[in-house]
């Protein structure tokens, strides 16, 4: 497969909601989104991210670590989160060498349909509900900088240039 080139913000498709995914084969396009995660590197990356405006996204938590567990989304949505909150620092493929701190619920529970069209709904929590919780906001238009104050992203900003 290949790598595909990352989109970086402040590109106007990083802000765009996604297009729900209606039966296509996205099979290579899954292939390449690996390609490109792995080789960024990074642990999750969704459509928007590589110009493709489709609620798909891909995730791996555990490869720096040793050992492989690949997971491709399609179509996700959040059927349940928790009250209990969590702030962390998150880094973006899109706003490389950027990090933000963002409060997400600590653990979600998520339907959605896989590569191969098998619908799944399970629970996550810690960093894979975090991740999740991160490229879905990708899919919504949403980037890290969102989730703070405007005087803040304009501190935070002052400076920063992206590739």
């Amino acid at each position: 497969m290949s790598v595909l080139p990352l989109v970086f913000y402040p590109d106007a498709r990083l802000s765009e909601v996604c297009a729900p995914v209606n039966g296509e084969d996205l099979r290579p396009l899954i292939a390449d989104m690996f390609d490109t995660m792995y080789a960024a590197p990074g642990r999750g990356l969704a459509g928007p991210q590589v110009g493709v405006m489709k609620r798909v996204f891909v995730m791996d938590c555990t490869w720096k670590e040793g050992t492989r567990t690949p997971m491709a989304f399609l179509n996700p949505e959040i059927v349940d989160l928790s009250a209990v909150e969590d702030t962390l620092e998150e880094g973006c493929l899109s706003i490389p060498d950027l990090m933000v701190p963002v409060v997400r619920p600590s653990e979600i529970t998520v339907r959605w349909t896989d590569a191969l069209g098998v619908a799944h709904q399970q629970a996550f929590d810690g960093f894979e509900a975090r991740c999740i919780q991160h490229e879905m906001d990708h899919l919504d238009g949403r980037v890290t900088l969102d989730h703070m104050s405007a005087s803040a992203r304009a501190e935070i900003l002052q400076g920063y240039t992206t590739p």
